[in-house]
């Protein structure tokens, strides 16, 4: 993710402050309520693409332990599933 995930993220929860200020105003709930989901979904995009950033930034680091750990968690999901 990049810069316009964050960017997406900003704006959904602005757009979620005014959707909810707009519901506190007219005392409408489902319009607050809307706007606080609007908000808690920007929050999460922001977060998930901190989140992206950073394993990406690991990957880049450390190549060889990345191979590794995605190659156990391939063998722990193969065992798990492969089971009857």
């Amino acid at each position: 993710m990049g810069l316009f995930e964050k960017a997406k993220g900003v704006a959904n929860e602005a757009a979620g402050h005014v959707e909810e200020s707009y519901g506190e105003a007219t005392n409408s709930h489902e319009h607050r309520l809307e706007g606080q989901a609007r908000q808690i979904y920007g929050k999460g995009l922001g977060a998930a693409s901190d989140v992206v950033d950073t394993a990406k930034q690991q990957v880049e680091t450390n190549p060889l332990a990345s191979v590794a750990i995605s190659a156990g968690i391939g063998l722990i999901l193969g065992y798990l599933l492969g089971r009857k």
